[in-house]
């Protein structure tokens, strides 16, 4: 896409790219049940404060590359989505509290992700550090899904995002009880305190003067 393009502020829909049926593993079984607690089960997330004023900023941002980008309209709190550090530890969007997130959720099974990933190893390396972080959360499954994730990120030499993961695969039923996806890749932009503040559906060219612009945009408010 040109620049002429992009700077039309045309918002154009992106097709959703729904999930290929995976088996859930014998290994994601045995820690559903915890993850499944943690990420409020079947029920949806607490809600933040609207703030139409970010909405309408985020929203003339999104533009060209970045036009399926789409603000909060429910301002949920996700600060306590919870996932696992590259040692299996857990954690939670509260973690990164005072920082804001661009939280993108992705498997080596899923082809778009794996093209999106240096885009976002990129925004990482050039936006990363107190005031924001790119966390990548892998939802491949079983006990060797972050494995598989690890080694995917090595392979394509994405060396600035740390490795984040799901393998119960219980914090995407989470979302799609929440409405925010059908299929991956899915994004979330959220605030220092675990607000969301926009979602993008599929992949994007974020490492792109549109991806940019969202990010340093969202730096701004």
């Amino acid at each position: 896409m040109d620049q002429n393009e992009s700077d039309t502020g045309e918002k154009r829909k992106k097709p959703r790219r729904l999930l290929a049926g995976v088996g859930l593993s014998a290994a994601a079984v045995g820690i559903a049940t915890a993850v499944w607690v943690s990420n409020g089960g079947m029920g949806l997330a607490a809600s933040c404060p609207a703030q139409p004023e970010i909405a309408q900023t985020i929203d003339d941002a999104a533009r060209g590359e970045l036009a399926a980008l789409m603000p909060s309209q429910q301002w949920r709190d996700y600060s306590d989505l919870a996932f696992q550090d590259a040692d299996g530890n857990p954690i939670t969007l509260a973690d990164f509290a005072g920082k804001k997130l661009l939280v993108n959720f992705w498997a080596t099974w899923c082809a778009p992700c794996r093209e999106e990933m240096p885009f976002l190893d990129a925004l990482q390396e050039d936006y990363g550090g107190d005031d924001f972080q790119v966390v990548a959360v892998s939802l491949d499954m079983g006990s060797d899904g972050p494995t598989a994730a690890q080694l995917f990120l090595d392979e394509i030499g994405a060396g600035n995002l740390a490795l984040y993961a799901d393998p119960t695969y219980q914090l995407f039923e989470r979302l799609r009880n929440d409405a925010v996806t059908l299929g991956l890749p899915a994004t979330v932009l959220v605030g220092e305190d675990g607000c969301e503040l926009g979602v993008l559906q599929g992949p994007a060219h974020w490492d792109s003067p549109d991806g940019r612009r969202v990010i340093e945009t969202l730096l701004e408010i």
